[in-house]
Protein backbone atom coordinates (compact mmCIF):
# COMPACT_ATOMS: atom_id res chain seq x y z
CA UNK A 1 0.00 0.00 0.00
CA UNK A 2 2.75 2.72 0.78
CA UNK A 3 4.02 1.58 -2.53
CA UNK A 4 0.92 2.19 -4.19
CA UNK A 5 1.31 5.41 -2.85
CA UNK A 6 4.63 6.79 -4.09
CA UNK A 7 3.33 5.65 -7.65
CA UNK A 8 0.16 8.17 -7.87
CA UNK A 9 2.74 10.46 -6.16
CA UNK A 10 5.05 10.54 -8.85
CA UNK A 11 2.28 10.33 -11.54
CA UNK A 12 0.75 13.58 -10.20
CA UNK A 13 4.45 15.59 -9.58
CA UNK A 14 4.54 14.19 -13.73
CA UNK A 15 1.73 15.77 -14.44
CA UNK A 16 2.44 18.87 -12.88
CA UNK A 17 5.77 19.29 -14.51
CA UNK A 18 4.47 18.60 -17.59
CA UNK A 19 1.66 21.49 -17.26
CA UNK A 20 4.12 24.00 -15.68
CA UNK A 21 6.42 22.96 -19.42
CA UNK A 22 3.24 23.97 -21.28
CA UNK A 23 2.80 27.62 -19.34
CA UNK A 24 6.15 28.44 -20.16
CA UNK A 25 5.90 27.31 -23.89
CA UNK A 26 3.22 29.50 -24.63
CA UNK A 27 4.63 32.60 -22.44
CA UNK A 28 8.03 32.39 -24.54
CA UNK A 29 5.95 32.07 -27.85
CA UNK A 30 3.93 34.86 -27.26
CA UNK A 31 7.13 36.95 -26.04
CA UNK A 32 8.51 35.75 -29.52
CA UNK A 33 5.47 37.07 -31.85
CA UNK A 34 5.61 40.37 -29.62
CA UNK A 35 9.03 40.86 -30.54
CA UNK A 36 8.85 40.28 -34.47
CA UNK A 37 5.39 42.19 -34.63
CA UNK A 38 7.63 45.17 -32.26
CA UNK A 39 10.28 44.24 -35.37
CA UNK A 40 7.94 44.53 -38.30
CA UNK A 41 6.34 47.99 -37.16
CA UNK A 42 9.68 49.66 -36.23
CA UNK A 43 11.13 49.08 -39.51
CA UNK A 44 7.96 49.67 -41.51
CA UNK A 45 7.92 53.36 -40.14
CA UNK A 46 11.56 53.77 -40.63
CA UNK A 47 11.01 53.11 -44.40
CA UNK A 48 8.23 55.47 -44.35
CA UNK A 49 10.15 58.46 -42.48
CA UNK A 50 13.39 57.44 -45.18
CA UNK A 51 10.61 57.31 -47.95
CA UNK A 52 9.17 60.76 -46.60
CA UNK A 53 12.94 62.56 -46.09
CA UNK A 54 14.12 61.38 -49.88
CA UNK A 55 10.78 62.89 -51.23
CA UNK A 56 11.11 66.07 -49.02
CA UNK A 57 15.12 66.70 -50.45
CA UNK A 58 14.06 65.65 -54.12
CA UNK A 59 11.13 68.06 -53.82
CA UNK A 60 13.25 71.06 -51.15
CA UNK A 61 14.37 73.78 -53.27
CA UNK A 62 17.52 75.87 -52.48
CA UNK A 63 17.72 80.05 -52.13
CA UNK A 64 20.74 81.04 -53.80
CA UNK A 65 22.33 83.83 -55.91
CA UNK A 66 23.08 83.20 -59.74
CA UNK A 67 24.93 85.93 -61.97
CA UNK A 68 25.47 85.31 -65.77
CA UNK A 69 28.87 84.81 -67.05
CA UNK A 70 29.80 87.67 -69.53
CA UNK A 71 32.18 87.99 -72.42
CA UNK A 72 34.23 91.07 -72.30
CA UNK A 73 37.50 92.82 -71.31
CA UNK A 74 39.75 92.36 -68.08
CA UNK A 75 42.62 94.20 -66.31
CA UNK A 76 45.46 92.22 -65.33
CA UNK A 77 47.19 94.02 -62.47
CA UNK A 78 50.28 93.54 -60.68
CA UNK A 79 49.10 95.18 -56.61
CA UNK A 80 51.92 96.25 -54.21
CA UNK A 81 52.24 98.74 -51.30
CA UNK A 82 53.64 102.27 -52.16
CA UNK A 83 54.81 105.59 -50.57
CA UNK A 84 54.66 108.77 -52.16
CA UNK A 85 57.39 110.92 -52.08
CA UNK A 86 58.10 114.22 -53.56
CA UNK A 87 60.27 115.35 -56.65
CA UNK A 88 61.43 117.51 -54.45
CA UNK A 89 62.18 118.16 -51.14
CA UNK A 90 64.65 121.21 -50.26
CA UNK A 91 65.91 122.74 -46.34
CA UNK A 92 66.09 125.87 -47.38
CA UNK A 93 69.07 127.57 -45.26
CA UNK A 94 70.75 130.88 -44.53
CA UNK A 95 74.34 131.80 -46.49
CA UNK A 96 75.10 134.19 -44.50
CA UNK A 97 74.92 135.43 -40.94
CA UNK A 98 72.90 137.95 -39.43
CA UNK A 99 69.57 138.57 -37.85
CA UNK A 100 66.51 137.61 -39.40
CA UNK A 101 64.59 140.73 -39.98
CA UNK A 102 60.98 139.12 -41.85
CA UNK A 103 59.21 136.26 -42.89
CA UNK A 104 57.43 136.74 -46.34
CA UNK A 105 55.13 133.44 -46.51
CA UNK A 106 52.46 131.72 -44.37
CA UNK A 107 52.63 128.35 -43.33
CA UNK A 108 51.55 125.90 -45.73
CA UNK A 109 51.15 128.48 -48.48
CA UNK A 110 52.03 127.52 -52.02
CA UNK A 111 54.63 129.44 -53.66
CA UNK A 112 56.79 129.69 -56.96
CA UNK A 113 59.62 129.38 -57.90
CA UNK A 114 61.70 133.07 -56.86
CA UNK A 115 59.15 134.02 -54.15
CA UNK A 116 60.97 136.19 -51.56
CA UNK A 117 60.52 133.94 -48.39
CA UNK A 118 62.29 135.85 -45.77
CA UNK A 119 64.72 139.06 -45.17
CA UNK A 120 68.35 138.90 -43.27
CA UNK A 121 69.62 142.38 -42.11
CA UNK A 122 71.37 143.47 -45.00
CA UNK A 123 72.92 146.51 -43.32
CA UNK A 124 76.57 145.14 -42.47
CA UNK A 125 76.69 143.86 -46.25
CA UNK A 126 75.70 147.18 -47.70
CA UNK A 127 78.29 149.05 -45.66
CA UNK A 128 81.28 146.33 -46.75
CA UNK A 129 79.96 146.89 -50.45
CA UNK A 130 80.54 150.21 -50.35
CA UNK A 131 84.11 149.39 -48.70
CA UNK A 132 85.01 147.20 -51.46
CA UNK A 133 83.44 150.28 -53.96
CA UNK A 134 85.48 152.44 -52.29
CA UNK A 135 88.72 150.61 -52.34
CA UNK A 136 87.79 149.45 -56.13
CA UNK A 137 87.52 152.93 -57.10
CA UNK A 138 90.83 154.60 -55.46
CA UNK A 139 93.14 151.78 -57.22
CA UNK A 140 91.42 152.39 -60.88
CA UNK A 141 92.66 156.19 -59.55
CA UNK A 142 96.42 154.83 -59.25
CA UNK A 143 96.46 152.36 -62.46
CA UNK A 144 95.01 155.45 -64.55
CA UNK A 145 97.93 157.51 -63.39
CA UNK A 146 100.58 154.72 -63.56
CA UNK A 147 99.45 154.21 -67.37
CA UNK A 148 99.77 157.43 -67.99
CA UNK A 149 103.35 157.74 -66.66
CA UNK A 150 104.07 154.40 -68.57
CA UNK A 151 103.27 156.51 -71.91
CA UNK A 152 105.40 159.69 -70.80
CA UNK A 153 108.18 156.57 -70.17
CA UNK A 154 108.29 155.02 -73.94
CA UNK A 155 108.44 158.26 -75.40
CA UNK A 156 111.52 159.53 -73.02
CA UNK A 157 112.76 156.01 -73.81
CA UNK A 158 112.73 156.73 -77.22
CA UNK A 159 114.36 159.88 -76.99
CA UNK A 160 117.00 157.97 -75.00
CA UNK A 161 116.06 160.39 -72.06
CA UNK A 162 115.61 156.92 -69.51
CA UNK A 163 117.32 153.94 -69.45
CA UNK A 164 115.28 150.91 -69.95
CA UNK A 165 114.77 149.86 -66.72
CA UNK A 166 112.76 152.89 -66.04
CA UNK A 167 110.45 151.82 -68.31
CA UNK A 168 110.24 148.33 -67.80
CA UNK A 169 109.73 149.28 -63.58
CA UNK A 170 107.15 151.49 -64.83
CA UNK A 171 105.16 148.57 -66.87
CA UNK A 172 105.37 146.20 -64.11
CA UNK A 173 103.69 148.75 -61.87
CA UNK A 174 101.01 148.85 -64.26
CA UNK A 175 100.18 145.03 -63.79
CA UNK A 176 100.49 145.28 -60.49
CA UNK A 177 98.06 148.20 -59.91
CA UNK A 178 95.90 146.39 -62.80
CA UNK A 179 95.83 142.87 -60.18
CA UNK A 180 95.12 145.43 -57.55
CA UNK A 181 91.96 146.80 -59.08
CA UNK A 182 91.07 142.92 -60.53
CA UNK A 183 91.23 142.05 -56.40
CA UNK A 184 88.87 145.02 -55.69
CA UNK A 185 86.50 143.85 -58.58
CA UNK A 186 86.30 140.79 -57.09
CA UNK A 187 85.86 142.07 -53.28
CA UNK A 188 83.07 143.88 -54.58
CA UNK A 189 81.36 141.31 -56.52
CA UNK A 190 81.77 139.74 -53.34
CA UNK A 191 79.64 142.30 -50.83
CA UNK A 192 77.11 142.19 -53.58
CA UNK A 193 76.56 138.44 -53.72
CA UNK A 194 76.24 138.85 -49.68
CA UNK A 195 73.42 141.23 -49.86
CA UNK A 196 71.53 139.08 -52.42
CA UNK A 197 71.98 136.45 -49.87
CA UNK A 198 70.36 138.68 -47.49
CA UNK A 199 66.75 137.88 -49.90
CA UNK A 200 66.20 134.17 -49.33
CA UNK A 201 63.93 133.47 -52.44
CA UNK A 202 62.42 130.15 -53.34
CA UNK A 203 64.45 127.34 -54.85
CA UNK A 204 61.21 125.68 -56.18
CA UNK A 205 57.67 125.69 -56.51
CA UNK A 206 56.10 123.87 -53.96
CA UNK A 207 54.22 123.89 -50.14
CA UNK A 208 55.99 125.94 -47.44
CA UNK A 209 56.05 123.15 -44.04
CA UNK A 210 55.67 124.61 -40.75
CA UNK A 211 57.92 127.32 -39.66
CA UNK A 212 61.59 126.37 -38.19
CA UNK A 213 62.69 129.71 -36.74
CA UNK A 214 61.04 133.24 -35.88
CA UNK A 215 61.79 136.62 -37.13
CA UNK A 216 64.21 138.30 -34.83
CA UNK A 217 66.59 135.47 -34.07
CA UNK A 218 70.19 134.93 -35.43
CA UNK A 219 71.17 132.95 -37.99
CA UNK A 220 74.01 131.59 -38.86
CA UNK A 221 75.44 129.57 -42.51
CA UNK A 222 76.83 126.79 -40.09
CA UNK A 223 73.12 126.53 -38.50
CA UNK A 224 71.64 122.20 -39.22
CA UNK A 225 68.15 123.07 -38.74
CA UNK A 226 67.66 125.36 -41.43
CA UNK A 227 65.27 128.03 -41.93
CA UNK A 228 61.98 126.55 -43.93
CA UNK A 229 61.34 122.61 -45.68
CA UNK A 230 59.25 123.33 -48.95
CA UNK A 231 58.26 120.28 -50.98
CA UNK A 232 57.37 119.78 -54.42
CA UNK A 233 53.82 118.57 -54.82
CA UNK A 234 53.18 118.83 -58.73
CA UNK A 235 53.85 116.31 -59.57
CA UNK A 236 54.30 113.91 -57.16
CA UNK A 237 55.84 110.05 -57.54
CA UNK A 238 54.96 106.79 -55.81
CA UNK A 239 57.79 104.12 -55.31
CA UNK A 240 56.44 100.69 -54.42
CA UNK A 241 57.70 96.93 -54.97
CA UNK A 242 56.61 94.22 -57.28
CA UNK A 243 57.24 90.40 -56.54
CA UNK A 244 60.40 89.45 -58.95
CA UNK A 245 58.39 86.73 -60.72
CA UNK A 246 56.39 90.15 -62.04
CA UNK A 247 59.25 91.72 -63.30
CA UNK A 248 59.64 89.88 -66.50
CA UNK A 249 55.93 91.06 -67.39
CA UNK A 250 56.65 94.71 -66.45
CA UNK A 251 59.30 94.87 -68.69
CA UNK A 252 58.45 93.70 -71.31
CA UNK A 253 55.62 96.07 -71.82
CA UNK A 254 57.96 98.70 -70.20
CA UNK A 255 60.97 97.84 -73.01
CA UNK A 256 58.81 98.52 -75.92
CA UNK A 257 57.73 101.98 -74.40
CA UNK A 258 54.60 101.22 -73.48
CA UNK A 259 53.07 103.69 -70.61
CA UNK A 260 51.49 101.88 -68.04
CA UNK A 261 48.65 103.45 -65.86
CA UNK A 262 48.80 103.00 -62.03
CA UNK A 263 46.20 103.65 -59.84
CA UNK A 264 46.64 104.78 -56.41
CA UNK A 265 44.03 103.57 -53.61
CA UNK A 266 44.01 104.56 -49.52
CA UNK A 267 44.48 102.56 -47.48
CA UNK A 268 41.22 100.18 -47.65
CA UNK A 269 41.34 99.90 -51.30
CA UNK A 270 38.10 101.73 -50.92
CA UNK A 271 38.41 105.03 -52.73
CA UNK A 272 40.69 105.99 -56.11
CA UNK A 273 42.89 108.74 -55.13
CA UNK A 274 45.03 109.43 -58.33
CA UNK A 275 46.20 107.64 -61.68
CA UNK A 276 49.74 108.05 -63.11
CA UNK A 277 51.61 106.13 -65.23
CA UNK A 278 55.03 104.32 -64.40
CA UNK A 279 58.25 105.82 -64.87
CA UNK A 280 61.18 103.87 -64.09
CA UNK A 281 62.05 100.65 -62.48
CA UNK A 282 64.89 100.55 -59.67
CA UNK A 283 68.48 98.47 -61.02
CA UNK A 284 68.58 95.93 -58.58
CA UNK A 285 66.46 93.44 -57.02
CA UNK A 286 66.08 93.19 -52.98
CA UNK A 287 67.20 89.66 -52.16
CA UNK A 288 65.89 90.12 -48.63
CA UNK A 289 62.47 90.37 -49.84
CA UNK A 290 62.71 89.17 -53.30
CA UNK A 291 60.98 92.04 -54.54
CA UNK A 292 62.22 95.54 -57.28
CA UNK A 293 61.08 98.74 -56.89
CA UNK A 294 59.28 100.93 -59.11
CA UNK A 295 58.53 104.78 -59.29
CA UNK A 296 55.29 106.02 -60.89
CA UNK A 297 54.51 109.49 -61.50
CA UNK A 298 51.40 111.15 -60.95
CA UNK A 299 49.80 114.63 -61.72
CA UNK A 300 48.30 115.71 -58.52
CA UNK A 301 46.67 117.95 -59.99
CA UNK A 302 44.60 118.78 -56.85
CA UNK A 303 46.42 117.55 -54.40
CA UNK A 304 45.16 113.92 -53.95
CA UNK A 305 48.71 112.77 -52.91
CA UNK A 306 50.51 113.75 -50.05
CA UNK A 307 54.37 113.04 -49.33
CA UNK A 308 55.28 110.20 -47.50
CA UNK A 309 51.52 108.72 -47.79
CA UNK A 310 50.66 105.08 -47.79
CA UNK A 311 48.93 104.10 -50.32
CA UNK A 312 47.54 100.81 -52.36
CA UNK A 313 48.84 100.52 -55.79
CA UNK A 314 47.41 98.85 -58.74
CA UNK A 315 49.52 98.68 -61.90
CA UNK A 316 47.99 97.72 -65.07
CA UNK A 317 50.18 95.26 -67.14
CA UNK A 318 47.34 93.81 -69.25
CA UNK A 319 44.27 93.32 -70.64
CA UNK A 320 42.53 90.52 -71.81
CA UNK A 321 39.97 90.81 -74.76
CA UNK A 322 37.27 89.09 -75.17
CA UNK A 323 37.33 86.95 -72.08
CA UNK A 324 34.56 85.16 -70.30
CA UNK A 325 34.35 86.67 -66.90
CA UNK A 326 32.38 84.88 -63.81
CA UNK A 327 32.26 86.65 -60.29
CA UNK A 328 35.25 85.56 -58.44
CA UNK A 329 32.86 84.54 -55.43
CA UNK A 330 31.50 81.69 -57.75
CA UNK A 331 34.20 79.97 -57.56
CA UNK A 332 34.98 76.59 -55.62
CA UNK A 333 37.68 74.03 -54.85
CA UNK A 334 37.85 70.65 -54.27
CA UNK A 335 40.08 67.75 -54.42
CA UNK A 336 39.11 67.19 -58.10
CA UNK A 337 39.66 71.01 -58.81
CA UNK A 338 37.86 74.38 -59.11
CA UNK A 339 34.39 74.04 -60.35
CA UNK A 340 31.56 76.25 -60.34
CA UNK A 341 27.38 75.63 -59.67
CA UNK A 342 25.47 76.38 -63.05
CA UNK A 343 21.73 77.09 -62.78
CA UNK A 344 19.89 74.79 -65.54
CA UNK A 345 17.00 75.72 -67.40
CA UNK A 346 14.82 73.33 -64.86
CA UNK A 347 16.23 75.41 -62.14
CA UNK A 348 18.69 72.27 -60.98
CA UNK A 349 22.43 73.19 -60.72
CA UNK A 350 25.12 71.02 -62.46
CA UNK A 351 28.87 71.02 -60.91
CA UNK A 352 31.12 72.13 -63.73
CA UNK A 353 34.86 72.30 -63.65
CA UNK A 354 36.60 75.49 -65.08
CA UNK A 355 40.11 76.84 -66.04
CA UNK A 356 40.50 79.94 -64.32
CA UNK A 357 43.33 82.94 -66.19
CA UNK A 358 43.10 85.19 -63.84
CA UNK A 359 41.89 86.80 -60.86
CA UNK A 360 41.22 90.63 -60.44
CA UNK A 361 39.63 91.10 -57.45
CA UNK A 362 35.80 90.63 -57.63
CA UNK A 363 35.93 89.51 -61.17
CA UNK A 364 37.46 86.05 -62.79
CA UNK A 365 38.26 85.42 -66.66
CA UNK A 366 37.64 81.41 -67.21
CA UNK A 367 39.18 79.25 -70.11
CA UNK A 368 36.99 76.91 -70.19
CA UNK A 369 33.96 75.61 -68.54
CA UNK A 370 31.67 78.07 -69.07
CA UNK A 371 30.01 80.07 -71.70
CA UNK A 372 28.59 83.80 -72.12
CA UNK A 373 25.01 83.56 -70.77
CA UNK A 374 25.02 80.41 -68.32
CA UNK A 375 24.41 81.55 -64.60
CA UNK A 376 26.59 80.65 -62.05
CA UNK A 377 26.06 80.49 -58.06
CA UNK A 378 27.59 83.13 -56.49
CA UNK A 379 25.97 83.20 -52.75
CA UNK A 380 24.54 79.44 -51.22
CA UNK A 381 26.74 77.00 -53.04
CA UNK A 382 27.87 75.75 -49.59
CA UNK A 383 24.34 73.92 -49.33
CA UNK A 384 23.96 72.74 -52.67
CA UNK A 385 25.13 69.34 -54.96
CA UNK A 386 24.37 68.08 -58.27
CA UNK A 387 20.82 68.37 -59.26
CA UNK A 388 19.75 70.53 -56.51
CA UNK A 389 16.57 72.98 -57.20
CA UNK A 390 17.59 76.52 -56.20
CA UNK A 391 15.36 79.18 -55.48
CA UNK A 392 16.80 82.55 -57.29
CA UNK A 393 16.67 85.30 -54.30
CA UNK A 394 16.44 89.11 -55.43
CA UNK A 395 19.66 90.05 -57.00
CA UNK A 396 20.27 86.71 -58.32
CA UNK A 397 20.13 85.94 -61.99
CA UNK A 398 17.12 85.47 -64.28
CA UNK A 399 15.35 82.39 -64.71
CA UNK A 400 18.18 80.90 -67.54
CA UNK A 401 17.09 81.70 -71.23
CA UNK A 402 16.81 78.55 -73.59
CA UNK A 403 19.39 78.22 -76.09
CA UNK A 404 21.98 79.92 -74.05
CA UNK A 405 24.51 76.98 -73.39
Amino acid sequence: MHREENVEGGIQRQARLTALRKRWLFALLACCFLVAGAYLLFVKSGKTQADKKGSDARTRTTPVVAIPAKKGNINVYVNGLGTVMPVYTVLVRTRVDGQLMDVFYKEGQIVNKGDLLVLIDPRPFEVQLTQAEGQLARDQATLANAKIDLDRYRVLWQQDSISKQQLDTQETLVKQYEGAVKVDQGLVDSARLQLTYCRITSPIAGRIGLRLIDPGNMVHASDTNGLIVITQLQPMTVVFPIPEDSLPQVLRRFKKGAQLQVEAYDRGQKEKLAVGSLSTIDNQIDTSTGTVKLKATFPNKHYELFPNQFVNVQLLVDVKLGAVIIPSSAIQRGPQGTFVYVVKEDMTVTVRPVSIDEIQGNEASIKAGVSPGESVVTDGADRLREGAKVDLKQGGADTPKKGRR
